[in-house]
């Protein structure tokens, strides 16, 4: 589980401090910058700062900012040469299981997806995250979108998510959308059932996906190939970028073959840090 999630997840104060701090070496770790750079970008001093983002993310910055480089990207995609196999052989199909918590989902039936949402109401609501303010819809049966603000604003990212369910009825439900935050990042072991609209070969992409281990990565050559559509990588590319479900479905574990960190609907830093994230939650459950 992730280490600050867990003990910090109601800090707003903290969360909004983490968020910029890892936003920052997202855009500046090439630069190699010292631990008083670091800080001051959080508006700490280096000894607070240091305590503070170790407990968060459980490594120290200058370790998380190792975990940026394309180096590292290319060691991880080569370390997981045969991921997906393994996660075959290991039963991860279907439900996938992403840190401590289990991820069921189910698409929407043919009748509902020829309705467009007509008879459905959607349940929306901005969250903080640790990769920034974070989107959450939700229909009766679960989650059904989950993004992070565009470079557009606000607005934007609500018409991206809930504009997939056009006939729907729409309402802002903050109680709900804290609900689902503390299931995907705040340490909940509250199961969590995504429910996905998407075309047979979409979903089919998506569950590829979500078999792909927290801290791997996958090109997506692999993940096509994963699929016996080894021809078809520019398709799954594709089928990628309209995930709906972000985070908890793991686009972001998808990476070219080259190691380079490219092609993400939310932003390649927030990618970034992401990845950033999960290698170093996986070097300390190796450790």
């Amino acid at each position: 589980m992730l280490v600050g999630m867990k003990t910090h997840c109601m800090d707003q104060a903290t969360y909004a401090r983490m968020e910029r701090a890892i936003e920052w070496l997202a855009a500046h770790y090439q630069d190699q910058p010292d631990l008083e750079t670091i800080a001051a970008s959080a508006g700490l001093s280096p000894h607070h700062f240091q305590r503070l983002f170790t407990r968060w993310v459980g490594v120290s910055p200058k370790k998380f900012a190792g975990y940026l480089t394309l180096c590292h990207a290319k060691q991880r995609l080569a370390a997981a040469e045969s991921v997906l196999d393994t996660a075959y052989d290991a039963g991860l199909s279907g439900p996938g299981r992403l840190h401590d918590l289990f991820v069921t989902h189910e698409a929407v039936t043919p009748g509902e997806w020829k309705r467009q949402g007509a008879g459905l109401t959607l349940r929306y609501g901005w969250q903080p995250s640790p990769f920034g303010a974070c989107l959450f819809v939700a229909t009766e049966r679960g989650l059904c979108g989950l993004g992070f603000e565009l470079p557009e604003g606000r607005a934007a990212t609500e018409e991206d998510l809930l504009g997939r369910w056009g006939e729907a009825q729409v309402v802002a439900d903050d109680t709900v959308a804290a609900d689902y935050a503390a299931r995907a990042f705040g340490g909940s072991k509250t199961p969590l059932h995504l429910v996905l609209k998407g075309t047979d070969f979409q979903t089919k992409v998506w569950e590829a996906l979500l078999r792909i281990p927290s801290g791997a990565v996958a090109s997506y050559q692999e993940l096509a190939a994963s699929l016996e559509r080894p021809e078809a990588a520019r398709a799954v590319a594709g089928a990628i970028a309209e995930n709906p479900v972000s985070w908890l479905i793991p686009c972001h574990r998808v990476i070219r073959g080259t190691g380079a960190i490219t092609g993400y609907r939310w932003g390649p830093q927030r990618k970034r840090a992401m990845l950033g994230w999960e290698a170093a939650e996986a070097d300390r459950a190796g450790a």
